[in-house]
């Protein structure tokens, strides 16, 4: 499986909504690598079991706590770029992963451009087009509450 969408960031049609830079978008990827129940919805808590800097590259080993199971993870960020996030499979889940890139096509004018991927196999319930359609919905307005989170984060001054 994959998905792909873009979610704008800045945009010059809109004066009223704040501008956010390059790092301030970049730090919020970091908050929401370090601290990912501030943006994940039913996410209990998180442990980070390693954080290593070389560099512009940040790399994380986690295991998120949904309470009822856990998923365990590897998070690599580079500095002003974006970020990855592999995840291990599970009982009843495929290894996937999440790749976000900001993109800058003109000066100020952001975006996000997300990835999803998923080692599925044919045939099962990834193929149905009703739930591949839920699911894409999920993961378009999670990202779009990413932004709102990261734009609320700038707003408080946690960003720079």
């Amino acid at each position: 499986m994959r998905y792909e969408h873009l979610v704008q960031i800045n945009d010059p049609l809109m004066p009223l909504l704040d501008t956010l830079t390059r790092n301030q978008v970049w730090q919020g990827l970091m908050v929401r690598a370090e601290d990912p129940a501030q943006f994940v919805l039913g996410l209990e808590g998180a442990t980070i079991h390693s954080h290593e800097v070389r560099g512009e590259v940040h790399e994380l080993t986690r295991t998120l706590d949904f309470g009822s199971f856990r998923v365990d993870d590897r998070v690599r960020l580079v500095r002003d770029r974006g970020s990855e996030v592999r995840t291990e499979a599970g009982p009843t889940w495929p290894a996937s992963r999440l790749t976000i890139t900001i993109e800058e096509p003109q000066p100020e004018l952001l975006f996000l451009r997300f990835v999803y991927e998923s080692d599925e196999t044919a045939g099962g319930e990834e193929s149905d087009p009703v739930i591949v359609g839920l699911r894409e919905q999920a993961y378009e307005r999670a990202d779009l509450d990413t932004v709102v989170r990261i734009r609320a984060l700038a707003e408080q001054g946690v960003l720079g």
